[in-house]
């Protein structure tokens, strides 16, 4: 078993435990990748996903959520998916109420995103509050959420790990969004270590899922000093690591594992 490939943590009744992701939507996507790896590695799963995001930015057809949780439960995970709207400020609560119905939501994985590039000039005031609605106020309730639905007596086995990006630059409600989940699942570090709950936010730089065109590709490629992009799995190995047992004391961080594209 290499470095960053840890089983999951068992419960204390031995069953599998349940982590939600949010944002799985599409096969090559980042939470796709996650939830893979974490079916891999001992987990039960809840995902959700909200198609009229994935068709309106991406193309996505509604049958590729039904061809994630086909491959998901044949790597041997118990999989429950939940179409969520988090513009709506009562989803939140819902999803966590769903995802643990029968049992308590031990991770919250965090790779769902408003993501339409705009600059300074010419964002709107309807695009900047959804991209508020979705990246930053969907984040808090669902820590808030999550934090609320955990039994006593983890003993450290609480996590949350939320994805994030640098980008600002005519990215801007995006950037900005972003910038405020940091903040909130940063104080979630400090606030939840009475639940032993780590809480880390994780900066993967840029990953190949389709968004590239060809000049984009080569432009980021010739900034990784390892000559090539990103891919989901090697973001998954490391919320994997985080969510194991012994990641559990990396806590608190804003972390860049971008394969030295920040460097």
């Amino acid at each position: 078993m290499d470095q960053l490939s840890q089983p999951a943590p068992s419960s204390v009744s031995g069953e599998r435990p349940l982590a939600l992701i949010t944002g799985v939507g599409r096969p090559v996507g980042i939470g796709a990748g996650i939830a893979r790896e974490l079916a891999r590695q001992g987990w039960d799963l809840a995902v959700s996903y909200w198609s009229p995001y994935d068709e309106r930015v991406s193309g996505s057809k509604p049958h590729e959520v039904a061809e994630i949780l086909h491959e998901l439960r044949g790597l041997g995970a118990a999989v429950h998916a939940i179409e969520a709207d988090l513009t709506d400020p009562a989803t939140p609560a819902r999803l966590l109420a769903g995802a643990g119905s029968t049992r308590p939501v031990r991770a919250l994985v965090l790779s769902h995103a408003e993501s339409v590039d705009s600059s300074i000039l010419d964002t709107s005031v309807e695009s900047f509050d959804r991209h508020f609605a979705v990246n930053a106020r969907a984040t808090w309730l669902l820590v808030k959420a999550f934090a609320e639905q955990l039994p006593e007596g983890l003993h450290g086995l609480g996590r949350i790990v939320a994805l994030t990006s640098d980008h600002t630059a005519h990215n801007l409600p995006y950037g900005a969004s972003k910038g405020a989940l940091d903040r909130i699942v940063l104080a979630a570090a400090r606030e939840f270590g009475h639940l032993g709950v780590s809480a880390n936010v994780l900066n993967p730089g840029p990953i190949d899922t389709g968004w590239m065109d060809e000049s984009t590709r080569d432009a980021l490629t010739a900034r990784q000093p390892g000559g090539r992009l990103g891919r989901p799995e090697d973001v998954a190995a490391v919320v994997a690591f985080l969510l194991s047992g012994p990641g559990g004391w990396i806590n608190g961080q804003l972390l860049k594992a971008d394969g030295g594209f920040s460097a």
